[in-house]
């Protein structure tokens, strides 16, 4: 099982896809049908998210073709909505193709603001208090 893949679900989970009566998977890594982890929003499983995810260098980006082929491995499944992730971006083509299938896109710069925010793959290094006068209590007059 990737570890990055692993990650994806966790953070797919924790933003809500999953559902409150859910689950959520890594696909087997060799004879997946193009599909590297699954959310049931509920517990038939009824209501479904694909997910596909890459790990790519800057500058190599995913494609119109990559994003029609996902496409159809969603349909395959049965399913009617999928979320593609990237670490690095995708072309217009992708992202127009995305918008016709129903296919929510993440890339690497939206990837990493999310994985701040729900503090998946990431930990606190430092925290800092900041402080200001509390100009009240100064002008407080003791009687």
């Amino acid at each position: 099982m990737d570890r990055f893949e692993k990650m994806m679900i966790n953070l797919l989970s924790k933003m809500g896809y999953k559902g409150p009566d859910g689950d959520a998977w890594v696909t087997q890594k060799t004879n997946d049908g193009g599909i590297d982890g699954i959310l049931n929003q509920d517990p038939l499983g009824l209501r479904k998210v694909l997910i596909q995810v890459k790990r790519y260098e800057e500058g190599n980006n995913v494609g119109r073709q990559t994003i029609s082929q996902f496409h159809g491995d969603l349909d395959l499944q049965g399913a009617d909505r999928g979320v593609f992730i990237t670490t690095s971006s995708f072309t217009k083509g992708a992202e127009m193709a995305a918008k016709t299938f129903n296919i929510k896109l993440i890339d690497g710069d939206t990837l990493t603001k999310l994985m701040i925010d729900y503090k998946v793959g990431v930990q606190v290094q430092k925290t800092y208090e900041l402080f200001e006068i509390d100009n009240d209590f100064f002008d407080k007059k003791d009687n």
